[in-house]
């Protein structure tokens, strides 16, 4: 290369695995590079190591000194630095439409397809390695001694990406097309837009080898090499490879058992035990497994690899990647599941994309819902956590002799492995780890939906009673769970002498009622007094806050104070109340009259009678408003209603037809199904109105 035509390129996520091996090769043909990313990892070191300076974070301030700047499609368009690129007018390209010009120069050999791409091109680098072709590489995956790109005098071997249609641009001697199962909906369309960029590529290369057509029992020895039979065809495309270069078969057969003897990393990856040599599974041994597998077909494909291990239980975790592939292809993902005996979904991987209607994991929930109905599948359970961790936790205090627990997908799902790994290393190799001899209380005894899971408690505090937190995930968890006190002494010690008005915290409000007739709008509202006080609960323009002296609270180190109601914060729906409350003290107020909450007095209130006929008779397990009103304009309960949320069912669980902001737990219902219908109740609503609805029922996650 000559000095005039070296540049100074600047990658804009250059930890990214496409970006990496890019950044590495034109690093050895004699670019000045540097790059920069938010999450410092091997590979950034990696890159450091090889002489590219990496910066943490993004900022314009990288950009001075530049030429170009290459971009991964992970970086949204606001992103300030590449905004900053624009306006100065620097040149701006794709990683794809770089990497196709440097492959275009080369004798260059590209892997394309929706799936197996990583796997086959790494078989076919390592396998012109070792047949003396002195291949170069870049590739999106690390494999044993392989990281994602190296140099070398031979051919220069690439996994294409399709997504953003910059495959369109490779001009290659040989086109390896894996598969076309139709993916990327975000940049494609439709099938046919889809199929017209492969097409474009494969007129412009020298050879074409399409996978599904080549006839893998002519090497009958591939059937012993890899689990998984699309891996025996990504081994023979690899094999086509070498041929169409002129190797004899004799060569190939020599050097096949090394060049197909390590998967790349996610590719079906045993997590624990670390030395699982993924060929067999002893019953007494916990199995985990993480896979790259995101769309139904390479879901398919890591199933049947789990199933041949022949576990006793097969638990899969499936975060899904990106909202548009979700909201698409969701009929398409539960049949891929069919062999599982449990499926926890977890919340979708944005990737760069605003949350779509129809693409949240509820909508995709709801599809596996309606099948589990439908055919009895998955017997151990379906279920939806809030987050990768909820899940994981799950399996893990569930855990039995025999479990094979799938990680599946291609978001930060693969985040849970430190978490994995801190879990179980503890622990003897191989064996399962025996639970605490604890008997797990059932979560669902506690809500008022009468749904949950069970917790083995050593966790975190959940103080019940302290407000609508009565919602529980069907996920078992650690939680430990504090009952507000009933009477007004505790086990910790005698609560300090209270004043006249003062009742526990864990009193039913609706006790209150008789002697307290100034309360009388509060019949009706389900909880505890300390439920009450720490949510500020109330109806008809008043709340609880308004009739408190003070509340008196337990600290974390067991000492006992009196808050006044000023330092309470009563607000709408929230309070700022510290600790377990152990206590209220009742303001001395005159029955039939409430406190002025502006100026002039409230008029004279009607009794509880009169409220519980005008407040509309709630159903059985529900609990009560799911979400709060938004601080101006209409009601949560107008807004659900013109959003048509009436209409919205999830498994067992529904919007009652007399009010649009409470969900029936029905006969068949689940904490999941309560969770995935509050989701779509409050998307509803942001597509509709653009108004973001906040839950009032304590542990529902709906963003």
């Amino acid at each position: 290369m000559s000095e005039d035509s070296r540049k100074h390129i600047h990658f804009l996520g250059i930890g990214g695995v496409g970006m990496a091996g890019l950044a590495f090769l034109l690093r050895r043909m004699g670019h000045t590079v540097s790059g920069c990313d938010r999450h410092p990892s091997p590979r950034t070191e990696w890159l450091e190591n090889s002489g590219i300076k990496v910066e943490a974070g993004h900022s314009p301030a990288h950009l001075a000194g530049m030429d170009e700047l290459i971009v991964t499609p992970a970086v949204p368009p606001s992103e300030p630095e590449l905004a900053a690129a624009q306006a100065a007018g620097l040149t701006i390209r794709r990683r794809g439409e770089a990497l196709a010009e440097l492959v275009n120069a080369t004798d260059g050999i590209a892997i394309c397809g929706t799936h197996g791409k990583t796997t086959t091109a790494t078989f076919t680098a390592r396998l012109l390695r070792l047949l003396g072709d002195d291949p170069g590489w870049c590739i999106g995956g690390e494999c044993g001694d392989m990281p994602v790109a190296a140099e070398g005098n031979g051919p220069l071997v690439v996994e294409a990406d399709e997504s953003d249609g910059t495959l369109a641009l490779y001009r290659t001697s040989i086109l390896v097309v894996t598969t076309m199962d139709y993916d990327h909906p975000e940049h494609f369309k439709s099938i046919a837009d889809y199929r017209a960029c492969f097409a474009k590529a494969e007129s412009q290369a020298g050879a074409v080898i399409h996978a599904w057509e080549l006839a893998p029992s002519d090497w009958p020895e591939l059937e012993s090499l890899e689990p998984g039979r699309h891996n025996v065809m990504n081994a023979r495309a690899a094999i086509e490879v070498a041929l169409q270069r002129g190797h004899a078969r004799e060569e190939i057969s020599a050097v096949l058992p090394q060049a197909l003897s390590c998967l790349p990393d996610r590719r079906f990856q045993t997590i624990w035990p670390p030395s699982h040599p993924c060929a067999s599974m002893p019953p007494s041994n916990f199995t985990i497994v993480t896979d790259y597998a995101h769309h139904p077909a390479e879901l398919a494909c890591a199933m049947d690899m789990a199933g041949a291990l022949k576990p006793k239980r097969l638990r899969v975790l499936f975060q899904p990647h990106r909202y548009s592939r979700t909201k698409v292809l969701k009929d398409e993902f539960p049949k891929a599941f069919v062999a599982a005996d449990e499926v926890v979904l977890i919340p979708v991987y944005p990737a760069f994309e605003p949350p779509i209607a129809g693409g949240d994991i509820a909508d995709l929930y709801l599809s596996f819902r309606k099948r589990q109905q439908a055919y009895s599948l998955w017997k151990q359970g379906l279920r939806l956590a809030r987050s990768p961790e909820e899940a994981w936790q799950h399996v893990f205090l569930t855990r039995e002799p025999g479990d094979l627990i799938l990680l599946a997908g291609a978001g930060d799902i693969i985040d849970l492995i430190p978490h994995i790994l801190a879990d179980m290393t503890p622990l003897p190799t191989g064996t399962v780890p025996e639970r605490k001899a604890i008997s797990p209380i059932s979560l669902a005894d506690m809500s008022f939906y009468r749904t949950g899971g069970v917790s083995y408690g050593g966790g975190d505090a959940l103080y019940l009673g302290m407000g609508s937190n009565t919602w529980f995930s069907d996920c078992a968890s650690d939680i430990e769970i504090i009952h507000a006190p009933h009477t007004l002494s505790n086990p910790t010690g005698t609560v300090p002498a209270e004043p006249m008005g003062t009742v526990p915290a864990g009193l039913p409000g609706a006790q209150l009622l008789t002697e307290h007739p100034e309360l009388a709008f509060m019949a009706g509202i389900p909880g505890t007094v300390g439920g009450w006080a720490k949510m500020n609960a109330g109806a008809f323009g008043d709340s609880f806050g308004n009739h408190l002296e003070s509340v008196t609270i337990q600290d974390k180190d067991g000492s006992f104070r009196t808050i006044s109601a000023r330092d309470c914060k009563f607000s709408y729906r929230h309070s700022e109340i510290p600790g377990l409350i152990v206590s209220v003290t009742l303001k001395n107020i005159c029955p039939g009259t409430v406190p002025a909450k502006s100026m002039g007095t409230v008029p004279s209130l009607p009794g509880a009678t009169d409220y519980l006929a005008r407040r509309k008779k709630f159903p059985p397990r529900t609990c009560g408003s799911v979400f709060k009103n938004p601080p101006s304009g209409d009601s949560a309960g107008k807004l659900l209603e013109m959003a048509g949320a009436k209409e919205l069912r999830v498994g067992g669980a529904y919007v009652w037809q007399e009010h649009a902001n409470v969900i029936v737990a029905g006969k068949e219902a689940t904490s999941s199904d309560i969770l995935a219908l509050a989701r779509l109740m409050a998307a509803a609503v942001r597509e509709r109105f653009g108004i973001s609805l906040e839950p009032e029922v304590c542990g529902l996650n709906v963003s």
